[in-house]
């Protein structure tokens, strides 16, 4: 069995793409069943952010498992091959458990070290388990990913003072207000992004808050938090007239401003300058809203270039967790290789097993005087002696799992023991 790792990400693939291979919250069983069946994938896991939108496989078939994906992507989101192929990315088993391992660690983020990544990988584990397509290879690898994200933060200092996007947005509205103190911040959606946007505005001087939800609730909760205003999700619009700084991560699946929308309101502002900084995948801000006067624009990827700039503060960090990663795939890269000499280890037990209980069998006939107990003692006594006979073939055929001559290896072994199987004798 092999393991694949194949998507796009903020590297490969600028936002006008990767929004729409999006997977949302109340697609994503749907789609990791229907990845499940298809041909060559044996196990599946879907990680979907707003830089990234990877399927992991457990597969016998690597090269046909990422052909399926590719596809599968292109299907599932209704795309011809030309928008995905340019910039899809696919790795196999040690290459594919060291990428997933650096982006558990944070060093495949968008913004280095941030700490949101290893809950997101988390997530999306679990409802791969909960929605069963998963078995011992993708729930080994996505275990292992978690170790690994769990030590760089607490091994290294790599997610110590780390830029996040909040922070990055927050920097953007400096720029172009210079003090924020007494602006005024109208927020739509009450996520974990916009809780701790809106906490870092807060922080930085936002005395005025608004707070916009589809589940109205839950903009009340956090609007309290910040001793803000609740509106209706319906009724956010009418706030744009009197926002300074405008943050949007709704989970919509289309724009919510538009150009349209903006213009209706941008007189009663009297060229008083709006900044939005639109942190949702798919964007709920037109791009043309960009050429509006007085509009300040910025999305997910123009937050990277504000993170670009601590990158080279963190050298030392990185070279920590990137041995670290190296470490934990070749444990990884050692254990999926002794897994490929499961199916000859479990058939040589089943083959001294079956000599040793018919055996049993065969002489316990002879000797009718022993009480039940005595012959579970003799029992007990011929599986301690067979599991210490099987002990020496057995590691030394897992230590072989992976080398060169493996296969030569198990032939040897399955001549030796009379075993059935390719290359085997009855």
């Amino acid at each position: 069995m092999h393991i694949v790792a194949a998507g796009l990400n903020h590297r490969t693939a600028p936002i006008e793409v990767r929004e729409r291979v999006n997977f949302p919250a109340r697609d994503l069983s749907l789609a990791l069943h229907a990845l499940r069946e298809r041909p060559a994938v044996a196990e599946a896991a879907i990680l979907s952010t707003c830089n990234r939108a990877e399927l992991y496989a457990a597969s016998p078939e690597p090269e046909a498992a990422v052909a399926e994906i590719a596809r599968f992507l292109g299907e599932f989101h209704q795309l011809e091959p030309q928008t995905i192929d340019p910039h899809f990315y696919h790795f196999e088993d040690a290459d594919a458990a060291r990428h997933l391992f650096r982006v558990a660690a944070g060093l495949d983020s968008m913004i280095l070290g941030e700490g949101q990544i290893l809950g997101q990988v988390k997530s999306a584990f679990q409802r791969a388990v909960e929605a069963g397509t998963t078995r011992s290879f993708l729930n080994e690898l996505f275990q292992r990913s978690l170790y690994v994200g769990k030590r760089a933060r607490t091994e290294t200092g790599i997610h110590r003072g780390a830029v996040s996007i909040s922070s990055a947005a927050v920097e953007l509205a400096r720029n172009v207000f210079g003090e924020l103190r007494g602006r005024q911040a109208l927020v739509i959606g009450a996520g974990e992004m916009s809780e701790q946007t809106l906490k870092h505005l807060v922080d930085h001087g936002v005395d005025s808050v608004v707070v916009a939800n589809r589940t109205y609730q839950r903009a009340v909760e956090l609007a309290e938090r910040y001793q803000g205003e609740a509106v209706t999700f319906e009724g956010w619009n009418q706030h744009l007239r009197t926002a300074d700084i405008m943050v949007s991560s709704s989970a919509a699946p289309h724009p919510i401003v538009t150009v349209e929308l903006l213009r209706e309101h941008l007189a009663a502002r009297r060229g008083r300058p709006l900044f939005i900084v639109d942190i949702a995948v798919p964007r709920d801000v037109e791009a043309a809203v960009a050429e509006l006067p007085n509009v300040y624009l910025f999305d997910i990827d123009d937050l990277s270039g504000v993170a670009d700039r601590y990158r080279q503060e963190r050298a030392r960090e990185v070279v920590q967790v990137e041995a670290l990663v190296e470490t934990e795939t070749n444990r990884f890269v050692n254990w999926l290789d002794s897994r490929g000499a499961l199916p000859l280890v479990v058939e040589l037990r089943e083959r001294v097993e079956a000599v040793r209980d018919a055996e049993l069998d065969r002489w316990l006939k002879r000797l009718p005087d022993l009480e039940p107990g005595e012959q579970e003692v003799v029992r007990q006594m011929m599986r301690s002696f067979s599991n210490k006979l099987l002990h020496g073939p057995l590691t030394q055929i897992r230590e072989q799992a992976g080398r060169d001559d493996e296969l030569e290896h198990a032939e040897w072994v399955r001549r030796l023991f009379h075993l059935d199987g390719p290359g085997g004798e009855s």
